[in-house]
């Protein structure tokens, strides 16, 4: 999902779906956009590649993929290759040796793509100060944003603004809205229908065509809404007490609809409820009484969110905490 090719005649690498058709005898590939960057190529104005979000690809050893899943999910984002290669259970060199012989570009270089291909977006898509996409992308300061912009697009934040088509700016009534973009195999009207039978009541709902479900940013709660915006994209809302982080809750929402691994089961917000879904349902067969299980601890445990009743949402999922941990433990699922 990920290769690119890099045509050596212009200067310019394109998404394989490109409408333009270059000759194969003038294209070099690459696995990702990152590596072409790397070589010196440009991004397609026509496809626009940095609309796609990283995932890893098909063929790459297990420790490579691995890699990638962590630094899609932001494992480098305050921290070191170091850190990362300790959580992957290698050198710090070997991992270098690896990314850069699988992937064409190293695991720093590979998240350093990422963030700014994500920043590319919201220059595209949204109005929102340079400030602040900094920050929503990631970076630590907005000069460290301008001179990744520079070396990855060769322009500046405003420039690369100017650029922006008529049609590419979204508009949402209220929220701030960001593209998801997929390979066009998602059924999103089957996902939809799953995720409304294992929603967890107060926290997630399915309505017509939209899912909302609420958030905790940094201890204050927010919603998303995601929905269908055409074949090959979905549309995700986002009503945020802060911007910072936005890149991890547009992953997260990528996950929830398993956008980069399609035929995955769908996802849950984060692991911790994850986890918590699966105990209760390992326990409670039946998907009605594990919705109730399920409400009942959002209820008890869940962070109050006022004002979005009539969307059927009221609280936050709980948090890892001892009372919840022992209510689950305590709880003898055999008898509900």
């Amino acid at each position: 999902m990920n290769a690119v090719g890099a045509v050596r005649t212009t200067g310019i690498y394109c998404r394989d779906d490109c409408p333009a058709r270059p000759l194969p005898a003038n294209t070099t590939r690459f696995p990702f956009a990152a590596a072409a960057e790397a070589a010196g190529f440009r991004a397609c104005h026509r496809c626009r590649p940095y609309r796609r979000d990283l995932a890893a690809a098909d063929g790459m050893p297990e420790l490579v993929c691995r890699g990638v899943r962590l630094i899609a999910g932001g494992a480098l984002d305050d921290a070191t290759e170091g850190s990362l290669a300790d959580r992957l259970g290698v050198s710090p060199r070997h991992l270098r040796r690896v990314f850069l012989q699988y992937a064409g570009v190293t695991a720093d270089q590979l998240a350093r793509s990422r963030r700014a291909h994500f920043a590319r977006r919201l220059l595209d898509d949204t109005d929102l100060r340079v400030a602040d996409i900094a920050f929503a992308a990631g970076f630590g300061s907005v000069r460290q944003l301008n001179r990744v912009l520079a070396e990855v697009f060769r322009a500046t934040p405003r420039e690369l603004r100017a650029r922006r088509r008529a049609a590419d700016r979204l508009r949402a009534d209220g929220g701030l809205a960001v593209r998801l973009a997929h390979d066009g195999t998602l059924d999103f009207a089957d996902a939809l229908r799953h995720l409304s039978a294992r929603a967890t009541p107060a926290v997630e709902a399915v309505d017509g065509g939209t899912y909302r479900r609420t958030i905790l940013v940094d201890g204050d709660p927010g919603m998303i809404e995601i929905s269908r915006r055409s074949a090959t994209e979905l549309l995700l809302v986002a009503h945020l007490p802060r911007l910072d982080g936005l890149i991890h809750h547009v992953g997260r929402a990528r996950r929830i609809f398993a956008l980069d691994e399609p035929g995955a089961p769908y996802g849950a917000w984060d692991p911790f409820e994850a986890r918590v879904h699966d105990v209760v349902r390992s326990g409670v067969p039946d998907a009605a009484a594990a919705r109730a299980v399920m409400g009942d601890l959002a209820r008890r445990f869940g962070t109050p969110v006022p004002g979005l009743g009539p969307a059927g949402l009221s609280r936050t999922f709980p948090r890892p905490g001892a009372a919840l941990l022992r209510s689950l433990s305590a709880l003898d699922l055999a008898d509900v």
